[in-house]
């Protein structure tokens, strides 16, 4: 049986400007390892890893929740992830995109190989907090982390389709994307998945899962995915959900961050929402234990210390108001700028 190698690019597929076939990528691969800085040596390296003779890529994952580690994917996992968001999103040969994201993680690396596959025109700008700043030019689709969408509201006229991931967004930047042009959807998904299996517009609270997904619940409330097409693996997530229908859900949030505060049980997510306009910089709440309550609810800020208005916590119900409130200087975040949750709650115990 002859061997599957993945070496083709589609005819309308173009690099920074610049049509390229895969010898071509190959050589302006070992340049980008020769004389690039980091982010394009990490482009050059999952270059010659994706038009070698091996049928799969190696990919490193967040630390969200745990250590980061390496997991193995077929390439042809990859291409059906490119093909489903080709078909959810409704992209075609020639549409203009732009990878803003470190390629160094998923995110990123899918940004090209959509581009090999559904021959976007792709342009690659270092990743960095205002990406569309000094870009004179306009995209089809772009996707960002929230932090770079927060600082770039006055730029994206510039971008006709928008996908956010890597981090929950906050109730705050979402109201400001409900009334601009740009189409913006929030996305969920992760490494395993090969980012998003699942996406919705701004605004809505129901998640649509892409092509050839399956989902269900288990005992504990909690997302499983079958998606055969990307994961030879069943996903059993730690989100906690509502499923709506076959194909759509709402995402409530963790269940390894949800308080057990004197019996009552405390989803984060669902007291940040509330939260969200009364607070401008980075916050979450979560659960340090106490003696009585067996977990207190507390209140985590980014920045320095500073007295709060206690009518923010007039939109709580009563047992969702913090028992305290800490300040944090910068929070811990992973490589891939989630903030650590947990190791910031175990200095605070």
């Amino acid at each position: 049986m002859k061997r599957v190698t993945y070496k083709n690019i589609h005819n309308f597929f173009k690099f920074n400007g610049v049509h390229f076939d895969s010898r071509g990528m190959r050589v302006a691969a070992y340049y980008l390892i020769k004389e690039g800085d980091e982010q394009e040596k990490a482009i050059g390296d999952f270059l010659l890893d994706w038009f070698d003779e091996r049928p799969y890529v190696d990919l490193k994952t967040s630390g969200t929740t745990g250590t980061p580690k390496i997991i193995r994917k077929n390439k042809q996992a990859l291409v059906n992830s490119a093909l489903a968001t080709g078909d959810f999103f409704g992209l075609k040969s020639g549409d203009t995109a732009l990878c803003c994201l470190p390629v160094e993680f998923i995110a990123g690396k899918m940004m090209l190989v959509r581009s090999f596959i559904l021959g976007l025109a792709i342009d690659f700008v270092l990743p960095n907090s205002e990406p569309l700043a000094h870009l004179n030019k306009k995209y089809d689709f772009v996707a960002m982390v929230p932090l770079q969408v927060e600082n770039s509201l006055n730029e994206l006229y510039k971008v006709k389709k928008l996908i956010i991931g890597g981090a929950k967004l906050n109730e705050s930047l979402a109201k400001k994307l409900i009334n601009i042009n740009t189409e913006v959807y929030e996305t969920y998904g992760m490494t395993e998945t090969i980012t998003h299996i699942a996406a919705k517009k701004i605004g809505e609270q129901v998640f649509s899962i892409l092509p050839n997904v399956q989902i269900s619940q288990n005992e504990n409330n909690c997302l499983v995915i079958d998606a055969p097409q990307v994961s030879e693996e069943r996903l059993i997530t730690n989100d906690l959900v509502e499923i709506i229908n076959d194909h759509q859900f709402v995402l409530l949030g963790r269940i390894d961050n949800v308080v057990n505060s004197g019996g009552v049980k405390l989803i984060p997510e669902k007291i940040e929402e509330k939260l969200a306009d009364a607070i401008l910089a980075r916050f979450f709440v979560g659960g340090i234990p106490d003696a009585v309550l067996g977990e207190k609810l507390v209140l985590v800020i980014e920045g320095k210390n500073q007295d709060l208005d206690e009518a923010i916590f007039a939109v709580l119900d009563k047992f969702e108001k913090p028992k305290a409130v800490f300040f944090i200087p910068e929070f811990e975040t992973t490589d891939s700028g989630k903030v650590k949750r947990k190791a910031i709650l175990k200095t605070l115990e």
